[in-house]
């Protein structure tokens, strides 16, 4: 039935434009003689009509001019139709001059029947798509949701036309910051003042979405631009930059709801694909902890660069099981080996990498949780986080692993809680196994926190407002550094490329955010304001920091070929400190939390434990302020 349909459309268009051609050689005819055709060149008329016929309908068929949908008409059929009427008032004008029919077709006819033809052809598709478009989507039928786009550049441009196709929204103005384009039509738009009168102009209009078509824009405007539609509770929208994955796709189809990535306002990390492509093609990787935030899109990352095996540890088997289904489903040319296990399982361990003899192995298995490690779980702490590491490094060791990198965080950088202290002293222990090691290079990676990862405060702030409030935030004042998930991802690829053994690399992640702010803007992108979704602070909990830091006093940090990345050089390491720290590690007894605290004092010595919730009254300053 649609072949069916779609045949009589382009035979109906085939005759149209014979019946076009017929109008414009009579309407030549009766131009050339300014009214009534003298009978006899009225009668040769009608015979050369008939090649002409034929001419123009093989050359129509030739050039594709049926392949198109007149309500989609545009500037590739005009130019079929210009080219088939061009060629073809060539053809009739060398035949009319090798037939010489009586009487002679008149010259002026020869040359005005093909503008005629042009104009009919042309002029009645673009008339039959604007007698639909405003049929369809600006009059007589639905009018759409009202929108505002925000940008009035080549990619707004773009939008904006597919926008006014689209039954779904109808285009109300347009928001831009050069004064030059106030007042002027985009499309029959008008651009109605700048990006700063959002709010205004959405209230006066009764806008509820904006659409932000500003891709090529720095981030810093892009945040801004995003805190400006969250301030005027309106529902934003985003056009993100191209990329090479949405090559091709249109520009309605790539727009997304606006999310805390745009609100952060941070750089995307862009990673040296080559380098890393030559460490993880056709190898075998390990990825411990893979069933978490970090280590799933780990997994996901790495199997871009098609490894040979992805070895997918962790000790839950519903994690392991989910990711599995995941990357078989997406990923089904590369081989996933799920193993359920501990990290602290030594013998598993060995026999998973003698099994399989990874090249690299990605160790981000860790308790990270902050309060929970605090009490009654400190010991715990030190047994995943500590003897872990050691045991997975081992394990890499005796199986000649070519590179061993640690995932570790901004918390183990003058540690006040019992977490940060455990991840300090497992970045002391691959220093040190370092010292001794014959292949295996050591990499630690650090980096801030992590946005919609398990047990952060972004999932936390979501299940808030899904409840009605309040949300809670420790202090006004509170600042954390943030990453997305990618972006933590991308980082540990990029300098596991580029380590040599021993370093600890850092991300360059800008601006710490302020966790209010956060949680405001999170409350304004859900469409809520303040009276409705509160905010209530409850105090820093123990161990809690009120800023982050990303150096400790005593490291200094040098440049990398990365511009986000560099590397910081912590104090020397006692290649004797794990003969030293095993017995401890190993004891029979589960110690006490205060016995805890006071031995990772003794461990790590820049460790300060708070027995009170601490406050830090400034931001860092000094060599390491450089960073932000």
């Amino acid at each position: 039935m649609i072949k069916v349909k779609a045949r009589w459309l382009s035979v109906s268009a085939f005759v149209f434009d014979l019946w076009a051609v017929v109008l414009a050689w009579t309407l030549a005819y009766i131009i050339r003689f300014n009214g009534p055709v003298p009978e006899q060149f009225a009668h040769g008329g009608l015979e050369a009509m008939m090649w002409v016929l034929v001419v123009y309908a093989v050359l129509f068929r030739s050039y594709g001019l049926y392949r198109g949908m007149w309500v989609f008409a545009s500037l590739p059929d005009l130019l079929r139709i210009g080219k088939a009427v061009s060629v073809g008032a060539l053809v009739v004008m060398i035949g009319s001059v090798l037939l010489q029919p009586y009487p002679v077709i008149p010259r002026s006819v020869l040359l005005i029947s093909p503008l005629f033809l042009f104009l009919i052809m042309g002029g009645s598709r673009a008339l039959y798509r604007a007698a639909k478009e405003f049929y369809r989507y600006g009059g007589l039928v639905g009018q759409g949701r009202p929108v505002l786009v925000i940008g009035a550049g080549s990619a707004a441009a773009s939008l904006i036309r597919e926008l006014k196709r689209s039954g779904e929204w109808r285009l109300v103005g347009i928001l831009d910051d050069d004064q030059t384009k106030y007042g002027r039509e985009l499309y029959g738009c008008r651009v109605l003042g700048s990006i700063g009168d959002l709010q205004k102009v959405a209230s006066g209009l009764k806008v509820e979405h904006v659409i932000i078509a500003v891709p090529s824009a720095p981030v810093e405007a892009h945040r801004r631009i995003a805190s400006l539609c969250v301030r005027a509770g309106v529902k934003a929208m985003v056009l993100p930059a191209l990329t090479p994955l949405t090559q091709g796709q249109p520009f309605l189809s790539r727009v997304r709801q606006i999310d805390l990535e745009d609100l952060l306002g941070r750089e995307s990390v862009m990673i040296d694909t080559a380098h890393v492509e030559d460490l993880l093609k056709s190898r075998v990787v390990m990825v411990t902890g893979a069933g978490g935030s970090i280590g799933s899109e780990l997994c996901r990352q790495m199997l871009r660069f098609r490894p040979a095996q992805l070895i997918a540890y962790d000790v839950s088997e519903f994690a392991v099981y989910q990711l599995n289904e995941e990357l078989r489903d997406k990923f089904p040319e590369t081989a996933v080996i799920p193993v359920i296990g501990d990290v602290k399982d030594a013998l598993l361990l060995d026999q998973v990498m003698a099994r399989y003899t990874p090249h690299i192995v990605f160790h981000a298995a860790a308790y990270k949780h902050v309060p929970l490690m605090e009490e009654i779980n400190s010991w715990q702490a030190v047994r995943n986080n500590v003897l872990g590491t050691y045991r997975v490094a081992r394990a890499a060791m005796r199986r000649d692993v070519a590179h061993f990198v640690l995932i570790s965080t901004d918390k183990a950088v003058n540690p006040t809680n019992v977490m940060g202290a455990t991840k300090r002293l497992a970045e002391m222990v691959c220093s040190a196994l370092q010292q001794g090691s014959r292949r295996t290079r050591f990499e630690t990676v650090r980096f801030g926190n992590v946005l919609g990862s398990a047990g952060s405060v972004i999932p936390k702030f979501q299940d808030q407002i899904a409840r009605g409030g309040p949300l809670t935030v420790t202090h006004p004042e509170i600042t954390r550094f943030f990453m997305t998930i990618p972006e933590a991802s991308q980082l540990v690829l990029q300098a596991s490329s580029m380590g040599r053994g021993g370093e600890i690399f850092i991300l360059d992640m800008g601006k710490p955010v302020r966790i209010a702010d956060l949680a405001r803007d999170l409350i304004g992108l859900y469409g809520f304001n303040e009276e409705q979704i509160r905010i209530v602070y409850t105090g820093l909990r123990p161990g809690e920091k009120l800023y982050e830091e990303l150096l400790a006093d005593e490291e200094t940090t040098v440049r990398t070929p990365h511009p986000k990345l560099r590397i910081a050089r912590a104090r020397e390491v006692s290649g004797d400190l794990v003969d030293e720290l095993l017995p401890w590690l190993q004891q029979r007894r589960v110690p006490t939390d205060d016995e805890v605290r006071r031995d990772l004092r003794r461990w790590v010595p820049e460790y300060q434990p708070a027995t009170a919730p601490v406050v830090q009254s400034t931001v860092p300053q000094g060599p390491k302020a450089a960073l932000y």
